[in-house]
């Protein structure tokens, strides 16, 4: 398939990509979905075969790849059939770590990036909290600074690779009283005494754990200070644009999951005599869902285009999630009515992809709270710029 995005070497690339993961995820997914824990070897095989590296620097392991690459990782692991699998895997690789790479010294990078890198350690990041949801501002976890360590205080919610997680990349406040410009970042070690997790019960993604996080006087070296005191917040909002990214490739990667599946079913499941792809409101209801499906991914790639060359697309990423997420859980709605009462089984994937679905307009910042930032962009004339 010729495209302006992706090269001959991008190609060859999911190729391989779509083997390993045949081989060495596909078989253990419905294991992990059961049981909610991802086997710890394959965080081990992600980082032999180089893929939690793909954009960091080749100095602590990584490849320095464009975002192309990461294009393709997301939308292949949106076809294994467990978004929990996907979560967190992404959530590793480019939450907590882009963290580390943006704002961590090279001391930080060494004992964190690296082994994150090679598989070795896996991490989360801890931003929302129980009473704040997507007000990040209104956080109320601290950490007070005492001589050459600060104390944590505070609790953390709906945090992926929580529980299982070997560190954490914290948000809290070191001058409360400054609001938002009080924030700072910190590298917390899991096994910190006074960390407590708690794992959660969710409707879907219930193969990757979701935890709340509760920290009681844990003591954090001085030098696991992210960047910057006080710099958390625009650090914190820096990132948004590419999580937000993230998610709508998740989203339109999984529509094109959904939508290949159902064409296959209803090219061989006949009614009354004819297939189900020869029944015209099923057909153009699904023309409508590619359709659909294929704005959102096209305009999802040229987001990425920009981000790839530079560009601070804080805009273009919120649109581009708000969109995409919206889109995917229509398609996968329709797409499981089109199976009927299959739709509905375990045993079909499209009850599953539902479920994951329906977390994607709540997850990295509600549509409610996406559209108030377009808004203020678009109406307001509010500009947001790149953290210096």
């Amino acid at each position: 398939m010729k495209s302006m995005y992706f090269t001959e070497e991008h190609q060859l690339f999911r190729k391989s990509l779509q083997k390993f993961l045949a081989k060495e995820v596909l078989p253990h997914v419905d294991k992990w979905e059961k049981e909610g824990v991802i086997d710890r070897f394959i965080w081990d095989r992600f980082g032999e075969m180089g893929y939690f590296g793909l954009p960091y620097p080749e100095a602590y392991g990584g490849h320095e790849l464009d975002m192309f690459y990461t294009v393709i990782l997301l939308e292949e692991l949106q076809k294994v059939r467990s978004g929990g699998f996907a979560a967190a895997i992404w959530a590793h690789a480019y939450l907590a770590m882009t963290h580390l790479n943006a704002e961590g010294n090279h001391n930080i990078k060494q004992r964190y990036l690296a082994p994150s890198i090679s598989g070795e350690k896996i991490g989360c990041l801890a931003v929302t909290e129980p009473f704040g949801g997507s007000d990040v501002a209104g956080m109320r976890t601290t950490a007070m600074k005492h001589g050459e360590t600060y104390v944590l205080n505070g609790s953390k919610t709906f945090i992926t690779n929580g529980h299982y997680c070997d560190y954490m990349v914290v948000a809290a406040k070191t001058s409360p009283e400054l609001g938002n410009k009080g924030i700072s970042m910190f590298v917390v070690d899991r096994d910190s005494k006074g960390i407590q997790t708690t794992k959660l019960d969710k409707l879907g993604w219930r193969a990757s754990d979701t935890a709340e996080i509760s920290f009681d006087n844990v003591t954090v070296p001085a030098e696991n200070l992210l960047g910057e005191e006080s710099k958390g917040f625009p650090y914190i909002m820096q990132h948004f644009a590419l999580e937000r990214l993230l998610m709508a490739i998740n989203s339109h990667a999984r529509a094109e999951y959904a939508l290949d599946y159902t064409k296959k079913y209803m090219s061989e499941r006949k009614t009354f005599g004819k297939s189900l792809d020869q029944y015209q409101a099923l057909r153009h209801t699904f023309a409508d869902r590619y359709a659909q499906m294929e704005i959102c991914r096209e305009y999802n790639y040229t987001v990425a285009q920009k981000l790839n060359s530079g560009e601070y697309a804080v805009k273009e990423a919120t649109i581009a999630k708000l969109t995409s997420t919206k889109m995917a859980d229509e398609v996968i709605y329709d797409c499981l009515q089109f199976l009927g009462g299959y739709g509905y089984m375990e045993e079909y994937p499209l009850a599953r992809l539902l479920r994951d679905s329906r977390l994607g307009p709540i997850g990295g910042g509600t549509s409610e709270i996406l559209r108030e930032i377009i808004a203020k962009m678009v109406i307001d004339n509010k500009t947001y710029k790149r953290s210096t």
